[in-house]
């Protein structure tokens, strides 16, 4: 599939690879885009063209987001004319983190006047976690980057929300959803009767025991 625009850069119905040939060979089109290939017609405006409605479709995901543009003729059926993923950047974190180290080692050094910057912040209205940030710009700047190439009247997006503790009991219901693993327990009693009160590196009983990570957070664990 190629991507084709009108004499005023306005998209157009795409092409196929065959016919963008034959428009570059006959001098109607110049190669506009590599990447992705798109090309321009120099003697038709999307005014002289007929447009078919195309539907963009988003399903969201932490790690990958799908992306389908389909064509909707008749209500019953719709042809597919685009198939993409947007792969989520997954080191948002750790490089904040790293961001935060050198910026705490850069003011903490012996300057004179240099004001006071960690009393005077404050989260704006609508703030969003930055990983989570992330995803949403990601997704944005493919969705505007496909209005510029493909003629799309509309956009719908899947909402879609798991029920984790019912694919672990289906039959929970109710005040059930708040009785969870450590319902009852403080997390230092609950993890003895886990682990049987034993240490989780060696097995020994009969030690004096702590509360730790066996996957630090530095190499991917969590505080769950």
């Amino acid at each position: 599939m190629v991507f084709v625009l009108d004499k005023h850069k306005k998209p157009l119905m795409p092409c196929t690879e065959k016919r963008a040939r034959l428009l570059l060979q006959r001098g109607r089109a110049v190669v506009y885009k590599l990447q992705p290939f798109t090309i321009r017609l120099k003697d038709r405006t999307a005014e002289q063209s007929q447009l078919q409605p195309l539907r963009l479709k988003l399903d969201p995901g932490a790690k990958v987001t799908g992306v389908a543009v389909l064509r909707e003729d008749n209500k019953d059926e719709a042809e597919t004319v685009l198939l993409a993923e947007i792969h989520h950047k997954t080191d948002v974190k750790a490089k904040l983190d790293a961001r935060r180290a050198v910026r705490r080692k850069r003011r903490n050094r012996k300057t004179r006047y240099r004001k006071p910057r960690f009393l005077n912040r404050k989260r704006p209205e609508g703030w969003l976690p930055p990983s989570f940030e992330a995803r949403v710009n990601q997704t944005l700047s493919a969705v505007n980057k496909l209005l510029k190439l493909l003629p799309i009247t509309a956009i719908s997006t899947e909402h879609v929300k798991f029920d984790t503790q019912k694919l672990q009991n289906p039959e929970i219901s109710g005040i059930e959803y708040q009785k969870g693993t450590l319902f009852g327990y403080e997390v230092k009693e609950y993890l003895l009767e886990k682990w049987g009160h034993k240490c989780a590196y060696c097995g020994r009983e009969s030690v004096p025991l702590e509360i730790e990570h066996i996957i630090p957070r530095c190499r991917g664990g969590s505080d769950r």
